[in-house]
């Protein structure tokens, strides 16, 4: 799905200098008045970036960002502030923002900014999709594999394991290679970084 900037401005020329800007460069562009218009569209799985104003009447955008915490929606957003934001910009960042921009805004300086963050969201949506790839594997595993999976990565030998769980070493060693073969892992130290994400 091609990727999307997103603007939040209630500035009506602001915004059509913005999207002018960023469709001279071949970016797909959409335009929103306030944070309730843009939160009623926007929904997962919609690739880009949110070029969202810090002072708008009604929903500010910090609680523009606040609630799509709440609705765990990712997306890179560059606040855009007049020179009084500036501490609620430093906010921003801390909350999770990628980057803030100050009013006036020069052209070359927006499209860098959002050329980088449409990068950022391509690298999020592999991570999550690697993410969800391993929770399905993990799945996939039997009862007693999540078992045996969750002694392996504490670095138990087969040994230990099987005079934890009252069974052979062998039996151990045989649920050893499916889980590592199951979660498609090539070592105990990858099985060991996979079991950080693909817990429930």
């Amino acid at each position: 799905m091609n990727q999307t900037v997103f603007i939040v401005d209630d500035d009506e020329a602001m915004r059509d200098a913005l999207t002018q800007l960023l469709e001279a460069v071949g970016l797909r562009v959409e335009t929103y008045a306030d944070g309730p218009a843009f939160l009623a569209v926007y929904g997962k799985g919609r690739p880009g970036c949110l070029l969202l104003d810090m002072a708008m009447p009604g929903m500010t955008g910090l609680e523009v960002q606040a609630e799509l915490k709440v609705r765990s929606l990712m997306i890179p957003i560059i606040f855009l502030t007049g020179h009084g934001d500036i501490p609620l910009a430093v906010r921003a960042l801390q909350a999770g923002a990628v980057d803030f921009l100050e009013k006036p805004i020069l052209g070359d300086t927006l499209l860098e900014r959002v050329q980088r963050a449409l990068k950022l969201d391509k690298e999020w949506g592999q991570e999550q999709s690697r993410i969800q790839l391993l929770k399905a594997c993990y799945a996939r595993l039997s009862p007693r594999e999540r078992e045996i999976m969750a002694l392996m990565v504490t670095g138990l030998t087969s040994k230990e394991i099987a005079q934890q769980l009252g069974i052979s070493p062998r039996t151990v060693e045989v649920h050893r290679t499916h889980v590592t073969h199951k979660m498609g892992a090539a070592n105990l130290a990858e099985l060991v970084n996979m079991a950080a994400w693909c817990k429930p």
